[in-house]
């Protein structure tokens, strides 16, 4: 394979062993109880094993030996980078460097000595490498990192070789991860890729979880092919993008999802009867409506065939949080409830000062545009959002509601798709509401605290349809109705979940 070059090992690493009885004393040597001084080590390891001379067939039994010793220490550090705020702290992102880089070298390791073997013998390797290398990705996923070139590359290195040898079908058991089961390459890379087309950089930490259990289950299902079914029925992908250049010969390009596609019809039709999300195997991360989006939203994205990114650039500066968000689409403070109508200058004039740093009524600007409500610049590039790694701003975690006054109209939205590239700059779609919008605040109990500030609330208006943005933290209860202050519709009821952020839920309502 001419376009797929290897990274080369480093030379100047000590093998701590060279047999498998000096592999395992040195495996009882290693500090368990520290899984990340554990994982380095056997990294070390395993780029030691690379680069060495020893037989093919010895090196895969020591690379065998230190994937299982690093399976349980991965799981052990694998809450340290999934779905932080970025930037991630330092510790943070040591786990997950730690963490990819371990999945990465082993892949690699395992590739490279692939030749060496008959195709027969050609199996476990690969079949190693395959799992390796959708590990690293997944890591990616939940760190919310951008995914290097190589790994899409290497991915379809495994590929052309299981397919060149016939060996994508064939199943072999895995002790490391025996809850597969009998797993084939084929299952492995499809459900690789499947994840990489959902784009699970929009997904929450609980629905990537859900999202990659299901497919976990479902890989099998798919099937890779040189030409795209003609079949009606059919539902193909084509790969040849991610592949960023024209795929080699003899490599499958599209990947048939039919099946996929009415299984997650079939869980979809299972959770709207009434079926729990765990008695359908997608665990209990999610409600049933919240997995009955998900699903919808998978469905939608292996349907969607890499749509054309928008060509705008230049600067937008965004307000985050529902909070500032109110202030960018009413040119108000947010003041506690009942403060207008109290008279509370003092309160007022703290939050004038808190928010914009005067406390005269007369120096409070009338127009959006001018107000100074806390914000951040970022930069449009090719359709996305990007904020340069030496550029002021808060640590980020999305989807989170955003607004901006970008083109001089105030507009409310999501930032989604949030990941760190490899630059350090932090990279975002974002999503506008193209509905008519009003902002308000939530009406509160008589008894309720009117000192406190007051709830922000979006009311979205689509000719007779309405859907209300509140934050996470508003308690609302559906079936149970609200008040809206501040907007033409002053009564509410919440009936379904439609969307939900870090920071906000938006419902659907009815007018009561």
């Amino acid at each position: 394979m001419h376009w797929l070059t290897l990274p080369e090992p480093r030379k100047n690493i000590a093998q701590a062993f060279h047999d498998l009885p000096s592999a395992k004393a040195w495996m009882a040597t290693q500090p368990q109880a520290q899984p990340m001084h554990m994982l380095a080590a056997i990294c070390l390891q395993i780029e030691a094993i690379e680069a060495s001379t020893l037989p093919p067939a010895l090196a895969v039994e020591l690379l065998n030996l230190l994937r299982s010793a690093a399976v349980p220490a991965q799981d052990a550090i694998e809450s340290r980078y999934v779905r932080k705020a970025l930037p991630m702290p330092e510790d943070d992102e040591r786990c997950f460097d730690t963490a990819q880089r371990l999945w990465l070298r082993l892949g690699i390791a395992y590739l490279r000595l692939t030749p060496h073997f008959g195709p027969a013998d050609k199996c476990l390797p690969l079949h190693r490498a395959a799992c390796a290398f959708r590990m690293a990705q997944y890591c990616h996923f939940q760190a919310a990192r951008e995914i290097p070139e190589i790994l899409d590359r290497l991915l379809f290195g495994v590929l052309a070789q299981a397919e060149s040898n016939g060996l994508l079908r064939q199943a072999l058991p895995d002790p490391d991860f025996r809850h597969l089961g009998e797993a084939n390459i084929a299952g492995h890379l499809a459900w690789a890729f499947m994840l990489r087309l959902i784009d699970p950089y929009r997904l929450s930490a609980a629905q990537l979880t859900v999202a990659n259990r299901a497919i976990s289950r479902w890989r099998e299902l798919a099937g890779f092919q040189s030409l795209p079914d003609d079949d009606p029925k059919a539902h193909s992908v084509d790969l040849a993008p991610l592949f960023g250049a024209p795929l080699p010969e003899g490599v499958p390009r599209w990947l048939e999802v039919r099946k996929v596609v009415r299984k997650i019809e079939q869980r979809i039709e299972a959770l709207a009867a009434g079926e729990a999300p765990e008695a359908l195997k997608l665990g209990r991360e999610l409600s049933g409506p919240a997995c009955i989006r998900l699903l919808r939203q998978i469905d939608a994205s292996l349907d969607a065939q890499y749509p054309q990114t928008s060509t705008e650039i230049g600067e937008i500066e965004l307000a985050f949080g529902p909070n500032y968000a109110y202030a960018v689409l009413t040119g108000e403070l947010l003041a506690p409830a009942g403060a207008l109508d109290a008279g509370s200058a003092t309160t007022l004039s703290h939050q004038r000062v808190a928010m914009f740093g005067f406390d005269r009524v007369s120096a409070m600007p009338t127009s959006v545009k001018k107000l100074n409500v806390p914000s951040e610049k970022w930069t449009l590039v090719d359709g996305k959002v990007l904020r340069a790694q030496d550029q002021e701003g808060a640590r980020r975690l999305a989807p989170c509601l955003i607004a901006s006054s970008h083109g001089g109209q105030p507009r409310l939205g999501v930032m989604i798709g949030l990941q760190s590239l490899a630059t350090g700059a932090l990279a975002a779609n974002l999503k506008w509401y193209d509905e008519q919008i009003e902002a308000g605040r939530l009406g509160r109990a008589a008894l309720q605290d009117k000192h406190t500030q007051a709830t922000p609330a979006f009311l979205l208006r689509d000719g007779t349809h309405y859907s209300l943005i509140v934050p996470s933290t508003a308690g609302l209860r559906l079936k149970i109705g609200i008040t809206l202050e501040g907007s033409a519709v002053s009564h509410l009821v919440p009936t379904e979940v439609l969307e939900r952020g870090v920071d906000f839920v938006r419902y659907a309502v009815t007018r009561q």
